[in-house]
């Protein structure tokens, strides 16, 4: 039973961290890209969206759950559902962060929502951050979190929405476990369905190592940055659509739209379904 009055009780919790954008931490994010840049100098600009290796919580072991992660009941609701997952974002940058930058986060649970339906109980929590550097607010993000009941064992599958399939730009992934414990260790991510493949199929019933919703959302920005060097972002607003594990390569695809400013991007799996939908808007 959910009790969404008690897990209400965390909207408007606040947390605060602090970190540096440090040229070591920018260098590893573009070896896990497998990019060729240059040594990142004191002042060089922070892609979009790699702030998320930055201000990330450092639980004490102590504290850590089953799953890997923080126990429940600190910054987020103790929601007793099994499996919790990045379900998609929006964010905007209003100035760029910059190697060597002193930079706060602030965040703030915003709501907390339950539905039931055919996979189940479903719990979404919105998190609001802020990160700001020496110049002031450099990005916004509303940052979607869902919770899912284990699924029964005669619930039929899901039925997905295959992907496009015309692009102007596409790459393939062929994701590993090494890729997935690169950047783990880079967000100091210790949810173990990235990278404990006993616990992810064993006990939450996946059949492979869950490649993070945030490196897929990454890797697409990256594919943009990679045709167009030049551009500037200024905002982007993604959904995770299906998960997508290391058993099977995926497909990053882009278009640009006629407007010059709107980039569409996606992920599509090795069974032509769509597992991220991304819009970029360029500034």
């Amino acid at each position: 039973m959910i009790d969404l009055d008690h897990l209400r009780g965390w909207v408007g919790r606040s947390e605060t961290l602090d970190d540096d954008v440090t040229a070591s931490k920018v260098a590893a994010l573009a070896a896990t890209l497998d990019r060729e840049d240059a040594y990142p100098a004191a002042g060089d600009p922070l892609p979009p969206p790699w702030h998320w290796t930055l201000c990330v919580p450092a639980a004490r072991q102590s504290a850590i759950g089953p799953d890997g992660h923080p126990a429940r009941g600190g910054f987020l609701p103790p929601v007793p559902l099994p499996r919790r997952m990045w379900a998609g974002g929006r964010l905007t940058f209003p100035q760029p962060l910059r190697v060597g930058d002193t930079v706060q986060r602030r965040s703030q649970v915003m709501s907390v929502d339950h539905k039931s339906g055919r996979s189940g109980e479903l719990v979404f929590v919105l998190v609001r951050h802020e990160f700001h550097g020496p110049r002031g607010l450099a990005i916004t993000e509303e940052h979607d979190i869902v919770y899912r009941d284990m699924p029964a064992a005669d619930a039929p599958a899901p039925a997905y929405q295959p992907a496009p399939t015309q692009q102007a730009w596409e790459r393939l992934v062929v994701p590993d476990d090494v890729l997935l414990f690169r950047y783990s260790a880079l967000t100091f991510n210790g949810h173990r369905i990235h990278y404990d493949r006993r616990y992810v199929t064993e006990v939450e019933g996946y059949p492979g190592l869950i490649v993070h919703g945030p490196l897929i959302a990454t890797m697409l920005v990256d594919l943009l940055r990679r045709k167009r060097p030049a551009a500037t972002i200024a905002a982007i607003e993604f959904r995770a659509v299906k998960p997508v594990f290391d058993i099977a390569p995926f497909q990053l695809c882009g278009q640009p739209q006629d407007d010059g400013r709107t980039i569409k991007l996606w992920t599509r799996d090795a069974e032509g379904s769509l597992t991220m939908d991304m819009r970029v808007t360029l500034a």
